[in-house]
Formats: structure tokens, C-alpha cells, sequence
């Protein structure tokens, strides 16, 4: 029979295991070098960042801060202006067929929801869009009006773009002294679009120094024609097997 006054011994050691349960439980949780309780990561969806969206989406090739990049920039507050943001949501929702441009829309396959691509494009406009960057001229449209001349647009590359790019579009150097490539080389005619080609020429590379429709040799704006015709003259230089170094055998 247990003495009132003295403890039962069965119900201490329950005491004592349970202090001891406590102090290892809460040892644990603040052990040295454990990692607290991270940040709540959000769902992809509800990503709302331009900044972030914009790295995780399409600064692979349009490099970072919309520069620098393999693909067109982004940054070039005229091809923004020209462009307007809904041509870019829907390039960046519906991609660009047979080029390296993904759709990234949901409804198109991508990932992005509606919301997340006019995130994207509204915040290249007010990132780096200038609202001088037309100097109050009229630009050709973003996309073309008519079918091109290729004939027609031989004339306007020697006239317009020879002088930095070569009669022939063999190269030559912009006005920074930047060697300019091979516009008919029949690999970077397979990679770009006529799109792409247009918006080059509307809006220039400003990696070159900047240029666009307005500042071409002989110096006065590039119409809106004579623009889709140089796309004309040069496409008609794609091949069915770019890059193919081996002859078909008959």
C-alpha cells in the first residue's frame, strides 16, 4: 500500500517520460542548422510578377531584361510601339508555327493563364516602352498589308539595307562597327518567320545601334510595301532541306 505522502511511482516515470517525450520533440524543431518553415511557395497559376514571370518564360531567349537574348529584344521601345501589346499577347499566347516561339497560353498548350500574359505584356510596355519611341510618326503596320514583290524588293534592299548588310546580303558592319552576317544564309532563313524578318526591319536591332523603318539609307521612312517586298526578296532564298550537306541520292 502506497504512503499519501509519497509519490506513485508508476505515474512519476508516466511524468517523466513525457517531460523528456516534450523536450525531444521541441529539441528537434530548434535544432541547429534546421531549416525553419520556408516561405509559402505560390501555384503556378497565381504567379502574378512581371519580373518573374518574364525570367521563368522568356528570358531564355529573348535574354534578361528583354536584351541580349538569341531572339528579337524585347526592350526595343519601337518594336513595342509598333507591335502594341495586343500583338505581343497574342504572339506570346499562340507562339509562332514553325519557329522556336512556344505557344504559352493554356489554351494553346503552354502554361500561362490569360491573366499571367497580359501581365507579361502590359509589363513590357511599362518597363521598357518609351511613349516618344515613334516621335510622333505613323510606323507601317505591325503586320503586312499586302503580299511582297520579290523583284521589288531586290530594288529596296540595294537601296535601303545594301550598305551595311552587302548588295548580295552577304554582310558587311552596322554603324557600331558590328559585323553583320549572312541574311541569306538558308539556316537563319529557316529559323526566323516573315514576321520576324519585319519586325527586324520596322523596328531595327538596337544591339546594332538604333535603327528602324525611318533611318535606312537614302533616308527617308521605308513604306509599307517596299518593306513587305524586301521580306519577299528575302524569303524567296529559303530551301527545303536547310543545313543538309549530303546530296539526295536518285
Amino acid at each position: 500500500m502506497n504512503s499519501p505522502h509519497r509519490p506513485n511511482p508508476r505515474l512519476l516515470l508516466l511524468w517523466l517520460l513525457a517531460g523528456a517525450a516534450t523536450l525531444a520533440i521541441a529539441g528537434c524543431m530548434a535544432a541547429p542548422g534546421k531549416p525553419g518553415p520556408g516561405p509559402e511557395v505560390p501555384r503556378p497559376e497565381d504567379v502574378s510578377s512581371f519580373a518573374t514571370l518574364y525570367a521563368q518564360n522568356c528570358a531564355a531567349c529573348h535574354g534578361e531584361n528583354g536584351k541580349n537574348g538569341a531572339a528579337i529584344w524585347l526592350s526595343n521601345p519601337a518594336y513595342l510601339a509598333i507591335a502594341g501589346v495586343t500583338n505581343i499577347q497574342r504572339v506570346t499566347a499562340s507562339g509562332v508555327p514553325g519557329t522556336a516561339m512556344p505557344p504559352f497560353g493554356k489554351t494553346a498548350g503552354g502554361m500561362l493563364t490569360d491573366r499571367q500574359i497580359s501581365i507579361i505584356s502590359q509589363g513590357m510596355i511599362q518597363n521598357w516602352g518609351s511613349a516618344n519611341a515613334l516621335s510622333g510618326q505613323t510606323p507601317p503596320t505591325y503586320a503586312a498589308n499586302a503580299p511582297g514583290n520579290p523583284i521589288q524588293g531586290q530594288r529596296a534592299f540595294a537601296a535601303f539595307c545594301a550598305r551595311c548588310h552587302g548588295a548580295d546580303g552577304a554582310g558587311g558592319k552596322a554603324a557600331n562597327g558590328e559585323h553583320l552576317g549572312f541574311l541569306l544564309d538558308p539556316a537563319y532563313l529557316a529559323l526566323i518567320s516573315d514576321q520576324g524578318l519585319r519586325s527586324i526591319i520596322l523596328a531595327g536591332q538596337t544591339e546594332q545601334g538604333p535603327h528602324d523603318w525611318r533611318s535606312y539609307t537614302p533616308g527617308h521612312p521605308m513604306t509599307d510595301q517596299e518593306i513587305a517586298d524586301t521580306v519577299a526578296w528575302l524569303t524567296s532564298h529559303r530551301i527545303a532541306t536547310p543545313g543538309q550537306p549530303y546530296q539526295q541520292r536518285h
